[in-house]
């Protein structure tokens, strides 16, 4: 009797424990408020059932890993999130982009602060010193009221800022003033590391369409673009560049060139070669477009593709004047396209010197090999 009275005393006393225990705990988180703080942590808001106790326990627990950023970059990293994907699957991809550290850990928070169901589809500007709950309510803006902007092949820095101004609230000025300073931006993109001092960052706003939120800030489009421009040139464009003993640099300058040139996609490859055997033979370089870039930039205004005259090129003193200076232009003169990039990578391999417009006037080049070739060509 001794002994079961021993245990039953044993009994209760751990239900009061426990009990007491419970009832501690629950009287703590029930009497916390939600809330996100200015610096960024978090404090848990009450659990409504016995699940959400659990998961309050856990994310109590890992409090410290929620409010430390992943890293201490600052640059911007534009994380898409596309239709259908579960918030597993995202939390893994913002775990391997470094984003975060804990992919549960996101997800249970997310879980936990009925954040889950409004990620949406679209594109998000994130930084890796961001926490986990700032990362959580960044991904809210989804459905938000966006902006479209779309940025054509071809276009030189004062055409983008104004198709800017046309297409968002930010004014052309405050985009050319950030535009305009490479060296502000090379710190966060790599591959803005070989760009001379002084440069802007002409040739590197990747022509594409690009989804806003109705706040963009200039900053903002830009770091999308460089984003854009950096993933756009992979690994292997960059190793095969270093196998040719060319830079980045040289190959968007070429590769802005060959934009302004071509009209037909199959040839870019083929303009890039003319271009190349120009330079590999000492050849000047003889392109239209650089001289139209160095005239307009002159002027500073409008029109930016002036039209040429035979004495434009003999009287036009700009190192962007291919007749009259050797070698490639000082830098870039507009943004090229993906396909520009990868013709001015991997050129067609030809014996071509020299190419003209069509008589068709329909787009395409009539290429030769000797002056005398070209000269015949010439429409009557």
């Amino acid at each position: 009797m001794k002994k079961r009275a021993t245990r039953t005393i044993i009994f209760l006393a751990t239900l009061f424990v426990f009990f007491g225990g419970l009832g501690s705990a629950g009287y703590y988180f029930l009497t916390r408020q939600p809330a996100l703080s200015d610096e960024g942590s978090v404090t848990l808001s009450a659990p409504t059932n016995i699940q959400d106790f659990g998961v309050s326990l856990y994310l109590d627990f890992h409090r410290a890993d929620l409010n430390t950023p992943a890293g201490d970059d600052p640059a911007t990293v534009v994380f898409t999130v596309e239709p259908g994907e579960s918030v597993g699957q995202i939390a893994l991809r913002l775990q391997r982009e470094g984003l975060i550290r804990d992919a549960e850990l996101f997800r249970l928070y997310l879980r936990y602060a009925r954040l889950d169901s409004g990620v949406e589809a679209g594109q998000f500007t994130l930084k890796k010193t961001m926490t986990i709950p700032h990362i959580a309510q960044a991904l809210q803006s989804g459905r938000r009221d966006e902006l479209t902007l779309t940025i054509p092949e071809g276009r030189r820095l004062e055409e983008v800022a104004a198709l800017v101004e046309q297409q968002t609230p930010i004014s052309a000025t405050m985009f050319l003033s950030l535009a305009r300073d490479a060296k502000a931006w090379s710190s966060q993109y790599s591959v803005l590391s070989e760009l001379p001092a002084g440069a802007s960052l002409e040739g590197y706003l990747f022509p594409d369409t690009y989804r806003l939120p109705q706040d963009a800030a200039a900053s903002d489009v830009i770091a999308r673009m460089l984003a854009n421009f950096d993933h756009r040139l992979t690994r292997k464009m960059r190793d095969d560049l270093a196998s040719q003993k060319r830079t980045v640099f040289q190959a968007v300058t070429l590769a802005s060139i060959v934009e302004r040139e071509a009209v037909v996609e199959k040839e870019r490859p083929i303009i890039a070669s003319v271009y190349l055997n120009r330079l590999a033979s000492g050849m000047a370089l003889d392109a239209d477009p650089t001289v139209q870039y160095g005239m307009a930039s002159a002027k500073g205004k409008a029109p930016w593709w002036p039209q040429l005259t035979q004495e434009d090129y003999r009287s036009a003193q700009s190192p962007y004047n291919t007749y009259l200076n050797p070698g490639l232009p000082p830098g870039p003169i507009a943004s090229p396209g993906l396909s520009s990039l990868q013709a001015a990578i991997d050129p067609a391999q030809t014996n071509f010197f020299f190419f003209r417009a069509s008589c068709s006037r329909d787009g395409t080049h009539l290429f030769s090999k000797t002056l005398e070739e070209h000269a015949a060509k010439a429409c009557p």
